[in-house]
């Protein structure tokens, strides 16, 4: 079983959850992080740490969410690893919440 990042994520990108991760499986694009689920151990560290709450075990995506399991899988490939921790956008607030925030993900 693997962790998801889900929609919130998008335009948020909180880092948090890149420093406790013990097996640095997190990935970095533009506006979104991803967590690439052959290498997640299911320890749930990273799940508490996200301030957006955009962070669900695979068997907890909410069913509006379930696409963000193969999108996690597909940008883990191409986008570098982020191990350290980012400040957040300047208008992260802002899009936290916010609904439909698929169509603002940059690849």
């Amino acid at each position: 079983m693997t962790f998801v990042v889900g929609e919130n994520c998008i335009k948020c990108k909180h880092t948090d959850c890149v420093e406790v991760c013990p097996v640095d499986c997190f990935y970095e694009g533009p506006n979104f992080l991803v967590i690439h689920p052959d290498e997640c151990i299911d320890c749930a560290l990273c799940e508490p740490e996200c301030p957006v709450d955009a962070i669900f075990s695979e068997d907890e995506i909410p069913e509006d969410q379930k696409q963000f399991l193969a999108l996690n899988a597909e940008l883990a490939q191409i986008w570098p690893n982020i191990t350290e921790r980012k400040e957040a956008p300047a208008d992260a607030e802002e899009w936290n919440g916010v609904s439909d925030k698929l169509q603002y993900l940059e690849r």
